[in-house]
């Protein structure tokens, strides 16, 4: 962006000489040449940044849509996430289940251990009795008396053979009871283990997708900010290269700008087919914000300059102005442009100075256009605004329906 400073220097002697003069003679034009140079080669390097900022902006805008992609797939994750802790919710109600199972079949193991042991300890006195002959069968019925007696004495051998059995199947009773506790708790000890396994599975899958939703959206994040920062210093750049075009503008003499403002296109063509402001352009059919109005005109009808001024861009539309095809920017020196679009030729250059009602070139159907037409902006202080505002007295005819 900067210049060789001696030229600068001698842009400055020059124009002083300049200021100097009279007459508008051949010094006045070298001057005016040496200057419009460096300002042709700044707003070529300012179209530059233009294009620029917006090839940033296209980026910008694949980001977000990656941004809006990675946040989708974030809130995804989130909802696996919300599933696995109601998951890991109900596991540790399980577990909190089985450690109360755990402990009341404790309490019934140790219970039924107690019972088989006394039901042992009664069995093992019935052997020994039996062993020491204290009360064996055979000696109450050879006790017997007579018939009657022998018959008294059958029955006591039957009911203590009756006490004997049934302490023996107690005894068989306690202790399959006491295996059945036993194996229902080694299954409630394994059940509770799986559970707590299946918890730390659940708990590392969480962790693993929190940290990758994370990492997506930092790497996003970062590609947002790191082309919101190229897109900054692009602006800042394009904002400098524009001081440095007014400041060097302010230079150059303009002719007189004229009376008013001039209706760009012979008093017939009043017609407009499209607005300034938000429409759906009528040919990809895309809502979008209308930079300018549309006039209806036939393809080589004469286009005049609405003011006097410089033609600061005359060319066919490439990059970020593709849309325009043929188009003319007039600078008229007070903060206002002027940009005619669509036009079948041109009739002026860059740098060169025109007066107002001037032929700069003639309407057509270039760029991205449904027909012949001219696309009219006016700019103040960079800024678009409504063109019709600057002609309050004429009597449009406006056909649309917005």
């Amino acid at each position: 962006m900067a210049f060789d400073r001696s030229l600068r220097r001698a842009a400055c002697v020059l124009l002083t000489a300049a200021l100097l003069v009279p007459a508008w003679g051949g010094l006045a034009r070298q001057v005016r040449a040496a200057a419009q140079s460096e300002i042709d080669a700044l707003k070529a390097e300012q179209a530059e940044s233009q294009v620029r900022q917006e090839e940033l902006k296209e980026q910008l805008a694949d980001v977000k849509e990656d941004q809006a992609a990675a946040q989708q797939k974030r809130q995804l994750l989130q909802q696996q996430l919300e599933a696995i802790n109601a998951e890991l919710d109900s596991i540790n109600a399980q577990i909190s289940y089985y450690d109360g199972e755990i402990a009341r079949k404790e309490a019934e193991r140790r219970e039924a251990e107690a019972k088989e042991q006394a039901q042992y300890e009664r069995f093992c006195e019935r052997v020994r009795a039996m062993e020491e002959g204290t009360v064996s069968y055979w000696s109450i019925l050879f006790n017997a008396e007579d018939f009657s007696d022998l018959l008294d004495r059958l029955a006591d051998v039957d009911a203590v053979m009756d006490y004997d059995n049934q302490v023996m199947e107690e005894l068989t009773a306690a202790r399959q009871e006491l295996e059945r506790l036993q194996a229902e708790l080694e299954s409630a000890r394994a059940e509770e283990q799986a559970a707590r396994e299946q918890q730390e599975a659940k708990r590392a899958e969480q962790q693993a997708k929190v940290a990758q939703a994370q990492k997506l959206l930092d790497q996003i994040n970062a590609d947002v900010a790191e082309v919101n920062r190229q897109l900054d210093a692009e602006n800042a750049e394009w904002a400098a290269i524009g001081a440095d075009i007014a400041r060097k503008q302010n230079n150059v003499q303009l002719p007189p700008t004229g009376d008013g403002w001039l209706w760009p296109l012979p008093a017939s063509n009043l017609k407009l087919t499209s607005a300034f402001g938000y429409r759906m352009h009528p040919v990809d059919h895309v809502p979008n914000s209308h930079t300018g109005i549309d006039v209806a005109a036939s393809t080589g009808v004469p286009i005049y300059a609405a003011r006097g001024g410089q033609v600061i861009m005359s060319e066919y539309g490439a990059g970020a102005n593709w849309s325009y095809g043929n188009f003319v920017v007039i600078d008229h020196g007070d903060g206002t442009t002027t940009l005619y679009a669509h036009m079948s030729s041109r009739a002026v250059s860059e740098g060169e100075l025109v007066s107002q009602g001037q032929t700069i070139g003639a309407v057509g159907d270039t760029g991205n256009t449904s027909g012949p037409h001219l696309h009219y902006e006016v700019r103040r202080n960079g800024q678009r605004t409504d063109p019709e505002a600057y002609y309050p007295n004429l009597p449009f005819i406006r056909a649309y329906n917005w």
